[in-house]
């Protein structure tokens, strides 16, 4: 199957992203590879997941949140490039948690994003290298912030 397909398999609905509030691209084509920009969860009503994991939520419901931001990051690739299915592979995930100083559990929390990804690109091209890392703070006190690299189709 088809990114395309395997994303509408699953049932997911993918948000509308706003514009960039500040001096930036969403993404960015270089050669084959597409750079997206550092994601926050959006929902659907366009609001957004906002907490601290350690603190307001568990490890759990921030692995939802990054989830979402997966979500969002296809509505972007989408919006930029007509169809899911012009991208070969994920090459990088690049993942923040907004996260108490005593939270450990990152790689759980994006692997929310990353399973996703899998979902709809397989285990072999949906799946890059990774980091999970935490944060003192994210802007608007989002839960997550996520950002990815993915190689075009020929």
């Amino acid at each position: 199957m088809t990114p395309e397909q395997n994303l509408a398999a699953l049932g997911a609905t993918l948000p509308v992203i706003p514009a960039p509030k500040a001096i930036y691209k969403p993404f960015l084509i270089d050669g084959r590879q597409v750079h997206v920009s550092g994601h926050v969860p959006i929902l659907p009503d366009g609001s957004r997941i906002r907490g601290r994991a350690g603190a307001d939520m568990d490890a759990d419901a921030a692995r939802d949140a990054a989830r979402v931001v997966g979500l969002c990051i296809l509505s972007t690739l989408r919006a930029g490039l007509g169809s899911l299915d012009r991208v070969r592979r994920v090459i990088r995930v690049f993942g923040m948690v907004n996260a108490t100083p005593d939270f450990g559990q990152h790689p759980h929390v994006i692997n929310g994003c990353s399973e996703l990804f899998a979902q709809v690109w397989g285990p072999d091209h949906g799946v890059g290298t990774r980091s999970a890392v935490g944060m003192g703070s994210l802007p608007d006190g989002v839960a997550v912030e996520i950002e990815a690299i993915f190689e075009l189709n020929d």
